[in-house]
């Protein structure tokens, strides 16, 4: 395993604003609050979504939107800086009325309904996501101390 020591900073707890966007709405907060590297988990509904998957053979995602009402039993995902700019990256896993689930890699347009949030800063070396050659994703480029 590759890592990094960090250190809890800061906590924050809040509720994102109805019918805006999940990921545009979290990466302002973190300009706001100048948090660069952080972890949050998040609850509550979507009135619509855009999920992804990442196709291994071509190293590309695949998404794909729905406009379904649905909830989200459990999101989570973290903060850290790409190509200079605060970066969030998020999965979730919703449901629908009947209880059947879908989840993946959250993409903006995600539409809020209803979210409660939990973000917890970190100090430390910030991480920054690049190229990684051997998978085709931008990774935290991570180095044993």
């Amino acid at each position: 395993m590759i890592y990094n020591e960090i250190k809890h900073e800061r906590s924050f707890i809040g509720r994102l604003s109805h019918n805006h966007d999940m990921i545009t709405s979290i990466e302002k907060f973190c300009i706001q609050n100048h948090i660069e590297m952080g972890w949050f988990s998040l609850i509550g509904a979507v009135s619509s979504v855009t999920l992804g998957y990442y196709d291994q053979k071509q190293m590309v995602y695949v998404t794909s939107k729905t406009d379904e009402h649905l909830e989200i039993a459990s999101c989570s995902g973290n903060i850290s800086k790409k190509n200079d700019q605060i970066f969030v990256h998020a999965h979730a896993v919703l449901t629908n009325e009947k209880g059947l689930s879908l989840g993946g890699h959250i993409f903006s347009e995600t539409i809020i309904f209803a979210g409660e949030i939990c973000i917890q800063t970190f100090s430390g070396k910030p991480l920054h996501r690049e190229h990684d050659n051997q998978t085709g994703l931008m990774l935290w480029n991570m180095h044993n101390p």
